[in-house]
């Protein structure tokens, strides 16, 4: 049986790896390699452009909580393979794009797709095969889609070169057609908590009342949404910060890699926490991580050595969030109810992504790198203080548990 359950893993994880790779590669991150080939072909600024991804970002949010609806009716498979056909439909009309209107309307189509096949529904088709110890196979897929850039930037790259942005658009569609359909239909293991009737997948992990558990969700919430708010908002802008607090082109570039990299090694320390790691005290460790390298920027000189020691904390926090992030709801509630809740939570975190980046350069091009940095550090704080209150709720609902009876 130990075999048999780590080939049902191992056949998971493949097969949404494969899926979440393709999904991230030729939506979201795509615009990194083809929004400034794509906009004088259509004859738009650069910033129309790349604002796609604030307008899949805003319908994503909206959809998010019918996704939540779907998914328990419908599960997982169901839900990812009807992502993988509005991404192809969105993806066409991207490539038959020849001004605004129908450009717009494609990044609206990858929205609805987003919602229902980027990341939630990815993590509850996992907890639906692996229940509550869903936690390590959902740390190892992380680990995978954190590269979806560094793969597909370069693959875009070399198509648009051979063939053009038209075919290479029309190439992504094929992969989701061809690729991640089948691979949603055919491929994932046969669910097991649908399968349950009440035990563990009813079981929540804390027993929280009704109340509570509202109380829980809001706390998640507003953590979550402000945590992402300040990752997102950062993201764009850290070359400029770096070379505002004067670090050269060439060392910038370097130092916004190894964020990269030290954001993908964090998420192997969840991998190899499994079972014990509890990601309410990863989030709390991940935005002290970062509000002390936004404190540590504005009270110390700037010099190479701050820079260095700035993206060792940040880079290392935020990937830490990350994880945290995605975990959390399997920290508190049921399986079965993880994939609601996730997509409830997706609502307010993908509005945060999508308006993020605009108020944070604004204020970075408007105020300069300190207030933008101070502006993060409270919003860390204020996220922290929600971690806390979630220790504090869960603290005390556990404490108020009746022991077991001794015989």
């Amino acid at each position: 049986m130990p075999n048999s359950s780590r080939f049902r893993s191992a056949q998971t994880v493949s097969v949404l790896a494969i899926t979440q790779l393709i999904g991230w590669g030729t939506t979201f991150d795509m615009l990194g390699v083809m929004g400034r080939v794509v906009a004088p072909d259509l004859g738009l600024p650069n910033e129309v452009v790349f604002a796609g991804l604030t307008i899949m970002m805003m319908v994503s949010a909206i959809v998010s909580p019918a996704t939540g609806r779907w998914l328990g009716r419908y599960g997982a498979a169901r839900v990812l393979s009807a992502a993988s056909l509005v991404f192809a439909l969105g993806l066409l009309l991207l490539a038959a794009a020849n001004g605004i209107v129908l450009y717009a309307a494609a990044w609206i189509v990858i929205g609805i797709g987003g919602a229902l096949g980027l990341s939630a529904p990815a993590y509850t088709a996992v907890v639906e095969r692996e229940g509550a110890n869903g936690k390590r196979v959902i740390a190892i897929l992380m680990l995978f889609t954190g590269l979806s850039s560094a793969i597909f930037w370069p693959i875009l790259s070399l198509l648009n070169e051979a063939v053009g942005w038209r075919l290479t658009f029309l190439a992504c569609a094929a992969l989701q057609f061809f690729v991640c359909l089948p691979l949603h239909l055919f491929a994932l293991p046969r669910p097991i908590i649908t399968h349950v009737e009440g035990g563990t997948a009813e079981i929540a992990p804390v027993p929280l009342s009704k109340a509570a558990q509202r109380k829980a969700f809001l706390l998640i919430a507003a953590a979550t949404t402000i945590s992402t708010f300040v990752t997102f908002g950062l993201s764009p802008s850290l070359l400029e910060i770096f070379r505002q607090s004067g670090a050269s082109p060439a060392l910038a570039l370097q130092l916004g890699s190894a964020r990269g990299v030290l954001g993908i090694s964090a998420r192997f320390l969840d991998l190899l926490l499994g079972r014990r790691g509890n990601p309410i005290l990863s989030a709390a460790m991940g935005i002290s991580l970062m509000m002390a390298s936004f404190l540590m920027m504005l009270v110390t000189s700037s010099s190479t050595p701050l820079l260095i020691t700035f993206v060792l904390l940040y880079g290392f926090g935020s990937g830490v969030v990350t994880v945290a992030r995605a975990l959390l709801p399997l920290a508190l509630f049921s399986p079965r109810e993880f994939g609601l809740q996730s997509a409830r939570l997706s609502l307010p975190q993908n509005l945060a992504n999508a308006v993020a980046p605009v108020v944070v350069t604004a204020i970075l091009d408007r105020a300069g790198t300190g207030p933008a940095l101070f502006a993060c550090a409270v919003l860390a704080a204020a996220a922290l203080t929600f971690v806390l209150m979630l220790m504090a709720l869960v603290r005390g609902a556990r404490s108020s548990e009746p022991s077991p009876a001794v015989s």
